[in-house]
């Protein structure tokens, strides 16, 4: 089973000011937490220091754990942790099949990538954008296939950093649906940031960020 672990997390500027303190938290496979708070307050800073992305202003302490495994000390693109952003961040030099290519394990031989990125798009009914470039297709559609990119890396746990963001209400709500689907039949653990309360799926946990820095997690969070 996956389980994602943060203990005793703590993020602290060059002068000591601590953004986060002490952060405990355990999200198990299928679970979502969702951390909930407004702009700026330091919830993707968060997401970055668990998935190992270099954090200049900051140190991190604590620890990440995935299925009883420390990360600290482990490499970014060998803790098996996916990252979905606001941005689909596709690569605009490589048409989707190509794109979907990128992200699968190194184990996988050249000759069988195409394939298996052609046997994700027929599974989900995007054969028909696999030689477009990202360009040519709906802000939906490069959506879908960001989330499709991350599934073939073979993660673990997820990430999600606001992911619906920048979609209209209608597409809003069936990629939601449509996320959340597929964490459920992978068994993935995620933990997702987000300023609006509606995207975050029933029965999910949640902390309420505080939106003081000074007095963040100083007092035990609030999980509801």
């Amino acid at each position: 089973m996956n389980n994602l672990k943060i203990n005793n997390l703590t993020l602290r500027d060059q002068q000591g000011n601590r953004l986060i303190s002490n952060l405990t938290f355990e999200i198990k496979a299928g679970e979502v937490l969702s951390l909930m708070g407004p702009s700026g307050c330091g919830k993707s800073t968060l997401l970055h220091a668990i998935a190992g992305h270099p954090l200049n202003d900051f140190d991190v302490l604590g620890e990440v754990s995935l299925n009883g495994k420390l990360l600290n000390s482990i490499a970014v693109e060998e803790r098996q942790i996916g990252f979905l952003f606001q941005d689909d961040l596709l690569f605009p030099h490589f048409n989707i099949w190509q794109n979907l290519a990128f992200a699968l394990p190194d184990s996988i031989k050249k000759r069988q990538r195409k394939e298996q990125a052609l046997v994700a798009l027929e599974q989900h009914n995007l054969l028909m954008l696999a030689d477009k470039n990202p360009s040519q297709i709906s802000g939906g559609q490069r959506a879908r296939i960001s989330m499709i990119r991350l599934l073939l890396a073979k993660p673990r746990a997820v990430l999600l950093d606001e992911p619906f963001n920048k979609l209209d209400q209608q597409l809003r709500q069936e990629f939601r649906q449509w996320v959340f689907d597929l964490i459920k039949q992978n068994s993935l653990p995620v933990l997702m940031v987000t300023h609006d309360q509606e995207d975050i799926p029933l029965n999910a946990k949640t902390i309420i960020w505080p939106t003081n820095l000074s007095s963040i997690l100083k007092e035990q969070e609030q999980i509801c």
